[in-house]
């Protein structure tokens, strides 16, 4: 995983004691890649892997934190990729197309 897309703004507002930080990126990065992979690659590591898709740092966090999973979760993290990655939202972020 890697930063693939850019930040494009911020929106800063407090409520009650609490900080709210509200950050905005394109994607176009990511999705430029996923389907460039789509392309171009064979994805053919071996039966058991597979180049399952292209998913940014920071959404994968939002993710985690959406779903109440732990980074040090191995099996959660996986599961939220999974079920992420599968359904429609996210599916120009797939670059295999096969189900897991």
């Amino acid at each position: 995983m890697s930063n693939l897309s850019n930040k494009i703004g911020s929106q800063y507002k407090f409520e009650d004691d609490k900080l709210i930080i509200k950050s905005t990126y394109d994607a176009t990065v990511a999705i430029n890649d996923a389907a460039y992979a789509r392309e171009m690659t064979q994805n053919s590591f071996g039966s058991d892997n597979k180049y399952v898709g292209n998913v940014d740092v920071a959404m994968l966090n939002n993710w985690l934190k959406e779903a109440g999973v732990k980074w040090t979760d191995t099996e959660g993290v996986n599961d939220v990729v999974k079920k992420k990655l599968m359904s429609n939202e996210f599916s120009k972020l797939r670059v295999w197309e096969g189900s897991y």
